[in-house]
C-alpha cells in the first residue's frame, strides 16, 4: 500500500485548500478511503471517509458543512475540499485505507493562520 498526500499549506482563517492523495499497490476503486488529521500535541483525528464508488460520505461534526471528500477512481485518488479553514484545522493530514488510520501517507501540512 502506497499513499502520497500533497496540496497542503500556510491560508489564512477563511480561506480553503485542496488535498490529493494517490494511491498504488492496493485494489483502490474497492476501498473505502478515510482523512485523519493530527495537530501537535494531540492524538490522530479521524475527518471523514467515503464508500467505494464515491456515493457515500461521513464526516467528523468539527469539519461538516465545511469539508468535502471526493474520489477519482480512474485516477487512483482520493480528494479533501476544504473550505472556511480555522486555526483548529492546523495539522498533518493523512488518508488513509483503515479505520484506525494505521495505513497512511507521510502526511501533508495544513497550516491556518493570519
Amino acid at each position: 500500500v502506497q499513499l502520497v498526500e500533497s496540496g497542503g499549506g500556510l491560508v489564512q482563517p477563511g480561506g480553503s485548500l485542496r488535498l490529493s492523495c494517490a494511491a498504488s499497490g492496493f485494489t483502490f476503486s474497492s476501498s473505502y478511503m478515510r482523512w485523519f488529521r493530527q495537530a501537535p500535541g494531540k492524538d490522530l483525528e479521524w475527518v471523514c471517509r467515503i464508500n467505494s464508488d464515491g456515493s457515500k460520505t461521513d464526516y467528523a461534526d468539527s469539519v461538516k458543512g465545511r469539508f468535502t471528500i471526493s474520489r477519482d477512481n480512474t485516477k487512483n485518488t482520493v480528494y479533501l475540499q476544504m473550505n472556511s479553514l480555522k486555526s483548529e484545522d492546523t495539522a498533518l493530514y493523512y488518508c488513509a485505507t483503515d479505520p484506525r488510520g494505521i495505513y497512511r501517507g507521510q502526511g501533508t501540512q495544513v497550516t491556518v493562520s493570519s
